[in-house]
C-alpha cells in the first residue's frame, strides 16, 4: 500500500487557508481513509461480489450481471458493499466538514486578503446579474453545502478556499502540490502530439479557482489566457491566488461557458478539465457549440474527463458510478452514456477532425525538474477533442 502525501506538502501561497495542527491531522486522516478504502476495502467488495452476489444473481436470473445496473441489483444489499459505500460517503462528509471548519474560522481574513490582491485589476470581471445555471447553482457539488456559488457574505471566497485546501486531501496529493495535474497533462499532450501548436488566445471553460488554468500560462507565456466560470467566489479566489503566485496577466471572467462574450473565431485553444460531468443534458451540446463558434481555423478544443465506462467490465462500471448516485454528481452517469465524439460532430466539427485520446502529467523525473512534482499516482485522463476546419491541424492564423 502506498501512502498519500501529507497535507503540509500542498503548494503554499498567500490565499491558502492557514491550518493548525489538528486541522492538518484531520485532512491527513481523511486522505489515508480514502486510500484505505480504495486499496484495501474495494478488493473485499469485489470478492463479495464474485463469491456471493454474482452467484445469487445467477441463481435468480440464469445469467451473470451484464451491466452496472444489474451489478447494483446483485450487490446493493451485500454487507461488504454497504460498509464500503457508507464509509466512502462518510469520508466525503468529513472532508467537507474539515474544509468548512478550516475556512469559516478565517473567512473574513481570507476575504480581505483576496480583496487586497484583486483591487483595481481589470482582469477580474464579475457579473452580479448573471443567471446561474441550475446545474451549478442548485447543486451541492461533492457534498459541499451551497456548491461552488455559495456566498455567505459580500465578496466571499470561503467555498473556493475550501475547495483549494480540501482537494489535496481528497486525492491524497496525486494532483501535485498545486492541484494542477490535469492542466499539466494537457500541456504535456500538446507538447508531445503537436509541438508546433502555438495558441495566441486560450480559454479555460469552467476554470474554477484556476488550478488547471495556470499551467497553460506557463506553457504559452505569449498567449492571452482567459478563465471563465459562473461562480464568483471561485473567480475572486482564483484571481487572487494567481496574483499570489506571481501570475498577473490571466483573466478571470464571470460568464456562462455555453454563451460567452468572446467574438466568433477569436480563440486558438478552448478546453475544459473535469467540467463536462458537472453540466447537463442541455448544457453539454451548447458548450460544444460555443467552443466551435469561438475557434479560429486551425484551432483546437480539448476536454479532459474520467475515462468513460465504455470497455470496462460491469463491476468496475458499477464502482465508478458511485459518484453519480451518492456524491451529488447528477450528470456523472449520463455523461458516461453520451457519445462525446458524435456530440462534437453535431456541434459543427468535421467528423475527420474529431478524435479521442488520453492525457497524463509528465513523468516524475520531468515534473521534478520543473518543481512540479507528482505525489502518489497521478491519474490519466480521457480526452475528446476536435480541430477547427480551415488550416492543417495545429496551425493557427498568422
Amino acid at each position: 500500500m502506498h501512502y498519500p502525501a501529507p497535507w503540509t506538502d500542498i503548494g503554499g501561497h498567500e490565499m491558502l487557508p492557514r491550518a493548525m495542527h489538528d486541522e492538518v491531522a484531520r485532512f491527513n486522516s481523511i486522505a489515508h481513509l480514502n486510500l484505505f478504502l480504495a486499496q484495501r476495502v474495494v478488493p473485499k467488495v469485489r470478492t463479495a461480489y464474485e463469491r456471493r452476489a454474482k452467484v445469487s444473481y445467477r441463481l435468480r436470473h440464469g445469467k451473470d450481471p451484464g451491466d452496472r445496473r444489474e451489478v447494483d441489483e446483485a450487490i446493493r444489499r451485500d454487507p461488504a458493499y454497504r460498509a464500503w459505500s457508507a464509509l466512502r460517503r462518510n469520508a466525503m462528509e468529513m472532508r467537507q466538514q474539515a474544509g468548512r471548519s478550516l475556512v469559516l474560522r478565517q473567512a473574513r481574513e481570507l476575504r480581505d486578503r483576496a480583496s487586497a490582491l484583486n483591487v483595481g485589476s481589470p482582469r477580474l470581471r464579475l457579473d452580479a446579474g448573471l443567471d446561474i445555471p441550475a446545474y451549478v447553482g442548485a447543486v451541492d457539488a461533492h457534498l459541499m453545502p451551497g456548491g461552488y456559488t455559495a456566498e455567505l457574505a459580500p465578496d466571499d471566497v470561503a467555498a473556493a478556499a475550501n475547495y483549494d485546501a480540501g482537494m489535496f486531501a481528497t486525492v491524497g496529493g496525486s494532483a501535485g502540490p498545486w492541484n494542477d495535474a490535469a492542466g499539466r497533462a494537457l500541456v504535456a499532450w500538446l507538447q508531445h502530439q503537436h509541438p508546433q501548436f502555438k495558441p495566441r488566445r486560450i480559454v479555460d471553460l469552467g476554470c474554477g479557482v484556476g488550478h488547471n488554468t495556470l499551467p497553460l500560462r506557463r506553457a504559452f507565456p505569449d498567449a492571452e489566457v482567459i478563465g471563465i466560470d459562473v461562480a464568483a467566489p471561485m473567480l475572486r479566489y482564483g484571481h487572487a491566488r494567481a496574483r499570489a503566485l506571481g501570475v498577473e496577466d490571466v483573466c478571470f471572467w464571470q460568464e456562462d461557458a455555453t454563451c460567452t462574450s468572446l467574438p466568433d473565431a477569436s480563440c486558438d485553444l478552448v478546453y475544459t478539465t473535469m467540467v463536462l460531468h458537472e453540466t447537463s443534458h442541455s448544457a453539454l451540446p451548447r458548450l460544444f457549440r460555443e467552443a466551435q463558434r469561438l475557434l479560429r481555423p486551425g484551432g483546437l478544443t480539448l476536454h479532459l474527463e474520467q475515462p468513460p465506462y465504455r470497455g470496462l467490465e460491469p463491476f468496475e462500471q458499477f464502482l465508478r458510478d458511485w459518484d453519480g448516485r451518492y456524491n451529488t454528481e447528477p450528470f456523472w452517469s449520463a455523461l458516461n452514456e453520451t457519445a462525446l465524439p458524435a456530440l462534437l460532430e453535431r456541434a459543427g466539427f468535421e467528423p475527420r477532425a474529431v478524435f479521442e485520446s488520453s492525457c497524463e502529467p509528465p513523468a516524475r523525473a520531468a515534473a521534478a525538474a520543473t518543481k512540479q512534482e507528482d505525489f502518489g499516482r497521478a491519474p490519466r485522463w480521457y480526452a475528446v477533442g476536435a480541430w477547427q476546419q480551415g488550416l492543417e491541424h495545429g496551425q493557427s492564423n498568422p
